[in-house]
């Protein structure tokens, strides 16, 4: 890294008013520590309501966008940095407001041959009435990330047969629901950066499935990185996790989220969602697939600033 980045004024946005709050302010912490250690004159901004004239008297050369969830992952943050004239990192608004709506996403990726679970959109008050789809499913909000919201209805009627209207859901909060077929098998991912795929990591919580708990607590998920699966399996992850980026617009890093059952093969696999602001924790994974495949952290966060001022 060149002493030149000390004329490169990065403004660090981070926190922000989602549920993904304490998420956004490590990974932030992280990458404004990683910055000012490769020579940029780095500002931490925690993002309030005023945040537009906060940043018209700050003045950066660039913006590294370390919100996740609503609104700095939707379209919205964009937007308005297009507005102001600053060059920011990851995707844009059009790309951010699709990736963040999981049905809108189905529409770009199902057609280009990307294999997805076939969802079904619901009101939420229809699921005390009867199953959307066959159990085992899934609910999830059409747009949060880091599973917020995300519950598996099993057969044995975990919430009732049907759902009773006092079953205490993570999915209660929300009037509308992705629900589709539950996948049986392995959680994996890849991450994206700068067009090239890095490799493929399986996730094993150590209890129930990959939620918020298991994503950002140490020691309550297994990283297996890289993955121990078959060579054709991962190469293929790979080319899915690269075809999402590219056919979503996406900048920067991505991270692309599978399912896969195992006793199928090739046909077993699913894209789940891509996330264009993958978290940048110490614990996160798009940090460490780069650091499986020779990128340091500081490297990581100096070429996602680099393109995005290119």
């Amino acid at each position: 890294m060149s002493n030149s980045n000390g004329n490169i004024h990065v403004a660090v946005l981070m926190g922000g008013w989602s549920n993904e709050r304490p998420v956004s302010l490590m990974s932030g912490n992280g990458v404004a520590d990683a910055l000012e250690k490769g020579g940029y004159r780095v500002t931490r901004v925690d993002m309030g309501r005023d945040i537009a004239a906060v940043l018209s008297e700050l003045k950066p050369n660039v913006v590294f966008n370390a919100l996740h969830g609503v609104p700095g992952e939707d379209g919205r943050v964009q937007g308005m940095l297009d507005l102001m004239g600053i060059p920011y990192t990851h995707s844009d608004m059009v790309t951010s407001v699709i990736a963040i709506d999981k049905e809108l996403t189905k529409q770009r990726l199902v057609p280009a041959g990307i294999p997805m679970p076939k969802g079904v959109v619901v009101d939420t008050d229809s699921l005390f009435a009867a199953d959307p789809v066959p159990r085992p499913y899934v609910l999830k909000p059409l747009n949060e990330g880091s599973s917020v919201g995300v519950a598996i209805v099993t057969q044995d009627g975990n919430y009732g047969m049907p759902i009773s209207r006092d079953a205490a859901g993570p999915w209660q909060d929300f009037d509308v629901l992705l629900a589709e077929p539950f996948i049986k098998g392995r959680e994996l991912t890849c991450a994206v950066l700068g067009g090239k795929a890095l490799c493929v990591t399986e996730l094993k919580p150590k209890s129930g499935f990959y939620d918020f708990d298991a994503k950002y607590t140490d020691g309550l998920t297994d990283h297996i990185c890289p993955a121990e699966i078959p060579a054709d399996i991962e190469a293929y992850m790979m080319d899915l996790a690269l075809r999402c980026h590219q056919l979503l617009g996406c900048k920067g890093a991505s991270r692309t989220d599978f399912r896969w059952d195992d006793e199928l093969g090739m046909d077993g696999v699913f894209v789940l969602e891509t996330n264009t602001q993958p978290g940048m924790t110490p614990l996160s994974l798009v940090p460490e697939q780069a650091k499986q495949v020779g990128i340091s952290y500081e490297e990581l966060v100096h070429r996602i600033v680099q393109e995005a001022l290119e």
